[in-house]
């Protein structure tokens, strides 16, 4: 299915989208690797599949957020291990996101990482 967008045919592919979404799960393996993955998922097609923008735009804001928040919990270890916790529910959350907008994806839901600091 095509739609016409501003005189381009954009591509429905929801399993581009899901794969974008699944593919920073790729941050417990490589480390850095959910970060960089869905960053060029979607700079390379977000003028070609529809949504992609959307769904794009919120995974690296995601992604950023969690990296930054990641940095601010390590010198909070010193305060009574409130780094720990939040680090232990930062690794959580990391996780099971992205499997839920993954899901909505392919549903053809709009993406909702909670909590996301606007980036891009």
């Amino acid at each position: 299915m095509e739609i016409i967008n501003q005189n381009k045919a954009l591509e429905t592919n929801r399993e581009l989208l899901v794969l974008t979404h699944l593919s920073q799960l790729l941050t417990y393996v490589t480390g850095i690797g959910g970060l960089i993955v869905p960053l060029v998922i979607w700079l390379t097609t977000k003028d070609k599949i529809l949504d992609m923008d959307e769904h794009g735009k919120a995974v690296v804001n995601f992604q950023l957020t969690v990296i930054l928040l990641s940095i601010l919990s390590v010198p909070a270890i010193l305060l009574l291990g409130l780094g720990i916790i939040s680090l232990i529910f930062i690794g959580i959350v990391a996780f099971l996101l992205p499997i839920v907008n993954a899901v909505k994806a392919s549903n053809g839901e709009s993406p909702s990482y909670f909590m996301t600091i606007r980036f891009i």
